[in-house]
């Protein structure tokens, strides 16, 4: 009998947050008395799908994370490390960090996750890393609730059928060999710029099915200030 593999949930931190306009990188503003980010850690310390967690930030910030993790509690935090200048270098520094420890190899699961995402789930969390038991991809999604145009010129020039879309969320899950030959890939093609993991794996390994489990309107993205007080909102319901 083999042992499980080790399942590391990458937490991207690594932007400065400059669409929020404040003089600290949002995950260091405070929502309900904590700062977002160790709102984000704490979901993922409490989750028994996660066995450990690198934080990726940006650099100069890091004495101030692993002050957040430590008021967290993140025993599971084994390294705070640098990002890059793009949400996909920031997910690929993760993606070699794990590599290089030892006993790691290609079946090794990671969820890459938004540090802003703040509310996420333990059952999110879980689903999302169970769904890799059968899959080598998966993520959180919800059913869009808005009709969606595809606009050309100004005018539009398709609706595509709202049934069939989705509003991709985070965590993002994967076998480590996997999404390491993709972003690899992805890295030396300089016309690509992805926004998030999945779309790295359908461009690269298109022959890859990722597995979509459900997610939550709560899961929301903390980017403007309205969506602090959105978040804090929702803390105390």
């Amino acid at each position: 009998m083999t042992d499980a593999p080790l399942t590391f949930a990458a937490v991207l931190a690594g932007g400065t947050g400059s669409r929020m306009g404040a003089a600290v990188p949002k995950q260091f503003l405070d929502v309900a008395g904590k700062p977002v980010l160790q709102h984000t850690l704490e979901a993922f310390e409490a989750s028994a799908a996660v066995d450990r967690i690198v934080l990726v930030m940006a650099e100069g910030h890091h004495e101030a994370a692993r002050a957040v993790a430590e008021a967290a509690k993140a025993t599971k935090l084994e390294a705070v490390i640098g990002g890059g200048a793009t949400r996909a270098a920031s997910s690929l520094a993760a993606i070699r960090w794990i590599e290089a420890r030892p006993g790691i190899g290609p079946a090794t699961r990671v969820l890459l996750h938004d540090a802003a995402r703040m509310l996420v789930s333990g059952r999110i969390i879980a689903e999302v890393a169970a769904a890799l038991d059968g899959h080598r991809a998966a993520t959180a999604a919800i059913p869009s609730s808005d009709t969606v145009v595809q606009v050309e010129d100004g005018r539009i020039a398709a609706v595509p059928d709202r049934a069939l879309l989705r509003r991709v969320q985070t965590p993002q899950g994967f076998h480590l060999g996997l999404i390491a030959e993709a972003h690899e890939a992805a890295a030396a093609d300089p016309g690509f710029t992805p926004t998030d993991d999945c779309s790295v794996v359908l461009r690269y390994r298109p022959e890859v099915p990722v597995l979509t489990v459900p997610g939550s309107e709560r899961n929301l993205k903390v980017t403007g200030p309205d969506d602090l007080a959105v978040a804090e909102a929702l803390l105390r319901t």
